[in-house]
C-alpha cells in the first residue's frame, strides 16, 4: 500500500498542506489557507513602513483549514487513498520570524492583553523596524567576537532573531518582561503538533538557530553570556530561557498528539520532523545536492546549496550563513538570497503600470512579457538597481534602495519591467559569482517557486545573463515537498523506506524544464553587467571611489547597436 507524507509550508501570506507518495513523489493533493489577518496576512504599521507582522492565530487557523481540505481533496482525487497511510509530518515556515511566548508557550500575541500589542505578535521575517540594532550587533560582534560574523557572511541583518528580540525590549519592554521565551515559528508548529510548546521541551531547529541567531557549535551554542551582556544585561539573562542544542529537521521532534490529531482528521502517533526554513527545504525538495545551486524565485529569492563537510572551503563574505545540517544533514548549508523580486515586479504593475496593458494584474503581467520579449537585451537603453527592499546579499545593507537610469521621454512600462527582471537577474549573477570567487564550485542551477514555474520570459533573462542552463523543478511545492520527505525520515528508515534524505530525493524529485541560454544575448549582458557592478559598487560599498560619467553614455552606445541590428 502507498505510504504517504505531510507536508506544511508556512509562508508569508498563507499556509500550505502537500500529501505526497513518497515512492514516486506524485503530489496527491494540496489546498492553500489565505491567513484572514492583516494585509494579505501582515500586520503594518501606517507610522513605520519597516514593520511587518503576524498574527500566531492565522497558524491555528490555517493549519486546520489547510490539512481537512487536502485530506478532502486527496479523497475526491484518489479513491484509493487512506489518511492512515500518512506516515509522517514536515514543517518549514519562514524566518527569521521570532515571537514571544510564555512559559507554556503561549504566543502572547493571543493572550488578550497583548491581542493589540504589535510587538507582541510574531515579527515576520521581511520586518526591518530593527535595523539600528543590527549595525549595534554587527559592531559589537566585529570588536569582542568577528568568528560570529565569519559565518554569516560579516554583517547581522535586521531580518534576523537578535536584531528583533533587542528592538522589542528597545521598544516594547512590557512584551519583553512577559516573555518567558522567544520562538522561531519553525520551532512552534512541530512543538504545537506534537502536543507540548513549553520553550524548554521545544526540539530547534539548527537551520533557524545558525543562520539567524549565531548559534555554532564551535564555540557552544547560542552566543555568550559576556557577548550579549555587552549588548543588554537582559539578553544575558534570556540566554538562560532560550536553549542549548539545536538539530537538523531529520531528526523527530516528536508524535502528533491526540488534540491536534483529531483537529486535522488524522491518526495520533504520526512522527513530526524538526522544523527549517521554507527556502532551506525548498532546496531539499528541489533536489540540492554538492555542485547544485536552488534558487526559491517567489517574492524575495533565496539561493541554497551545500558543502561536503570534509571539503574546506574559505568563509563567504556576504552570505546569509554556513551551518553545519541546515539544509541536509552531515552537509554545510551555504544561504544567500535577495530581499525582494517578485514584489519589485508586483509593485511596478499596482503602481505604474498603465491601464493599456490590461484591466487586472495578470493581464498587466501578461502584456507586459509579449511587449518586453520582443526587445533585444539592451536595446531600451535602462539599467535597473534591484534594491527596492535593500539587499541581503552581498551587501546586506536594508537601507539601499532601488534604482532606474537610462529613462528618456519616450522611455515604455514594457521596457522598465524587462530592465527590473534584467536587475533581479544581475543581482543572482552576483551571488553566483561571490560563491564561486571563494571556493565552492555551482555546476548547475534548479529553480524553483512561482516565478520559475509561471514566467518563462523571466527565465530565459536569467539563463541569458548567468549565461548558464535555468533547470526549473518537477514541483511547484517544493518547500511543503521537501518537508514532506524530512517528515518521512524522521519516522525511520523501517516506516518510510528511506535510509536518509538522498534517498528520498532520488525517490520524489525531478526537472520538468530546462531554459538555455543565447549566448549572443549573454555576451550583450556581459557588457551591461559591468555597468550594474560600476553601479552596485558606488552605490553599494565604503570601498569604492571612481567615477560613473561613462555609465549613461555606454547604455546608450549598447541600446544604439542593439537597434541597428534591427
Amino acid at each position: 500500500m502507498k505510504k504517504l507524507a505531510l507536508g506544511l509550508d508556512f509562508g508569508t501570506n498563507s499556509v500550505r498542506s502537500l500529501i505526497v507518495d513518497l515512492a514516486t513523489g506524485e503530489e496527491l493533493a494540496t489546498f492553500v489557507s489565505d491567513y484572514p489577518s492583516g494585509e494579505a496576512g501582515i500586520l503594518l504599521d501606517p507610522k513605520d513602513p519597516n514593520v511587518a507582522r503576524q498574527n500566531p492565530a492565522d497558524y491555528h487557523i490555517g493549519l486546520v483549514e489547510s490539512v481537512r481540505n487536502a485530506l478532502a481533496l486527496a479523497g475526491q482525487n484518489h479513491p484509493d487513498f487512506d489518511p492512515t497511510r500518512i506516515i509522517g509530518i514536515g514543517v518549514d515556515t519562514t524566518g527569521s520570524s521570532p515571537m514571544p511566548v510564555d512559559s507554556e508557550g503561549t504566543p502572547l500575541g493571543m493572550k488578550p492583553e497583548f491581542k493589540e500589542n504589535l510587538n507582541a505578535m510574531v515579527w515576520l521575517w521581511k520586518d526591518h523596524s530593527s535595523f539600528a540594532e543590527s549595525i549595534q550587533i554587527t559592531s559589537l560582534a566585529q570588536k569582542m567576537r568577528p568568528e560570529y560574523l565569519a559565518k554569516i557572511g560579516g554583517t547581522y541583518s535586521s531580518e534576523w532573531f537578535w536584531s528583533k528580540i533587542l528592538h522589542s525590549k528597545n521598544t516594547s519592554p512590557e512584551v519583553f518582561q512577559a516573555a518567558a521565551s522567544f520562538v522561531e515559528i519553525c520551532d512552534y508548529i512541530p512543538a504545537l503538533l506534537t502536543g507540548d510548546t513549553r520553550p524548554e521541551k521545544i526540539q530547534r531547529s539548527v537551520c533557524a538557530a545558525g543562520h539567524k541567531a549565531m548559534y555554532h557549535a564551535g564555540w557552544g551554542g547560542l552566543p555568550d553570556k559576556e557577548f550579549l551582556a555587552a549588548l543588554d544585561p537582559q539578553l544575558a539573562e534570556l540566554r538562560d530561557r532560550l536553549y542549548e542544542t539545536a538539530y537538523p529537521s531529520d531528526h523527530l521532534a516528536g508524535h502528533l498528539s491526540p488534540g491536534w490529531a483529531e483537529k486535522l482528521g488524522l491518526e495520533p502517533g504520526i512522527a513530526v520532523a524538526v522544523g527549517a526554513f521554507d527556502a532551506h527545504m525548498g532546496g531539499v525538495g528541489a533536489g540540492v545536492s554538492e555542485g547544485t545551486l536552488v534558487k526559491i524565485l517567489g517574492t524575495s529569492t533565496c539561493d541554497i546549496m551545500v558543502s561536503p563537510k570534509q571539503v574546506g572551503f574559505a568563509d563567504i563574505p556576504g552570505v546569509c550563513g554556513i551551518v553545519d545540517g541546515s539544509v541536509l544533514p552531515d552537509y554545510l548549508g551555504i544561504e544567500a538570497g535577495q530581499s525582494a523580486v517578485g514584489d519589485i515586479f508586483l509593485w511596478f504593475v499596482h503602481q505604474l503600470t498603465p491601464d493599456k496593458y490590461g484591466r487586472t494584474v495578470d493581464e498587466k503581467f501578461k502584456n507586459l512579457g509579449i511587449e518586453a520579449s520582443r526587445q533585444k537585451p539592451g536595446e531600451h537603453g535602462l539599467l535597473a538597481l534591484d534594491w527596492n527592499n535593500g539587499n541581503r546579499t552581498i551587501l546586506v545593507d536594508v537601507r539601499l534602495s532601488g534604482l532606474l537610469l537610462g529613462q528618456t521621454l519616450h522611455t515604455q512600462a514594457h521596457e522598465i519591467y524587462r530592465a527590473l527582471i534584467e536587475a533581479t537577474a544581475f543581482g543572482a549573477l552576483t551571488i553566483v559569482n561571490r560563491i564561486e570567487e571563494h571556493g565552492v564550485a555551482v555546476k548547475e542551477v534548479v529553480n524553483c517557486g512561482g516565478l520559475a514555474s509561471k514566467n518563462p520570459f523571466l527565465m530565459q533573462i536569467y539563463a541569458d545573463i548567468l549565461g548558464r542552463p535555468m533547470k526549473v523543478s518537477r514541483s511547484d511545492q517544493t518547500p511543503a515537498l521537501g518537508a514532506a520527505m524530512f517528515g518521512a525520515v524522521a519516522a525511520g528508515p523501517e516506516a518510510s523506506g528511506f535510509v536518509n534524505l538522498e534517498a528520498a530525493q532520488a525517490a520524489m524529485t525531478g526537472i520538468k524544464e530546462i531554459f538555455k541560454p543565447d549566448m549572443t544575448n549573454h555576451k550583450v549582458y556581459q557588457e551591461i553587467y559591468r555597468l550594474y557592478r560600476q553601479l552596485h559598487d558606488a552605490f553599494g560599498t565604503e570601498e569604492w571611489s571612481g567615477t560613473m560619467f561613462n555609465v549613461m553614455k555606454d547604455l546608450i552606445v549598447i541600446r544604439e547597436q542593439q537597434r541597428d541590428l534591427r
